[in-house]
């Protein structure tokens, strides 16, 4: 066996309910469980749709896990997911995988994988997505469209908490346009209705 696949077969022993265990050992409020909950499927829909499907539990588990530490620990968010994560026992590639969505904001660690990149590049665009969804009658994510997420992405006083600016670096990353980014992201959000 090669070692990469060595790698993704120790760090993927992490099941999603051993994962959502220690996700609600440090997380209770329902906002940051949801938030948790929609990276996780985000990041399983990009797994299968960029060709990583035999990898979607392990993108799925560093979704999940991303914001461990942000509920208890937010000024040392990236941080303290480290020595958790560690502590743990959880896998380094899912511990260092976990630290990089904080880059050039709480930690230094640069994503560097693809996965890594659309963790990045997905967080705080799917909390904008959240709030637009939010804004529309139906509360249906079926209505997202490019036009709508693209104005209230200008709106800076619109879910000012998300960061443009992490959403434009990440869609940089990818060398994707930011367009393709919230296209290919609306398309991620939308299948988790159906």
């Amino acid at each position: 066996m090669n070692g990469t696949n060595y790698e993704l077969k120790r760090a993927t022993a992490l099941t999603r309910e051993r994962a959502w265990e220690f996700l609600t050992r440090y997380n209770s409020d329902d906002f940051h469980l949801r938030h948790a909950e929609t990276v996780e499927k985000t990041m399983r829909y990009f797994a299968r749709e960029l060709g990583f499907g035999c990898e979607e539990d392990y993108w799925g588990i560093v979704g999940l896990l991303h914001d461990i530490d942000f509920e208890k620990w937010p000024s040392e968010h990236c941080v303290r997911s480290q020595a958790l994560l560690k502590e743990l026992g959880v896998d380094d590639s899912i511990n260092r995988a976990v630290a990089s969505h904080g880059y050039a904001i709480c930690t230094d660690i640069k994503p560097e994988h693809l996965m890594e990149k659309i963790l990045y590049a997905t967080d705080e665009l799917t909390g904008l997505l959240g709030a637009v969804v939010l804004m529309y009658p139906s509360k249906s994510a079926q209505d997202l469209n490019l036009k709508s997420v693209k104005k209230k992405f200008k709106d800076k006083k619109f879910a000012a908490g998300c960061s443009r600016e992490v959403i434009e670096r990440g869609a940089e990353m990818l060398g994707w346009t930011l367009d393709e980014l919230m296209e290919r992201t609306i398309a991620a959000y939308q299948s988790f209705e159906k």
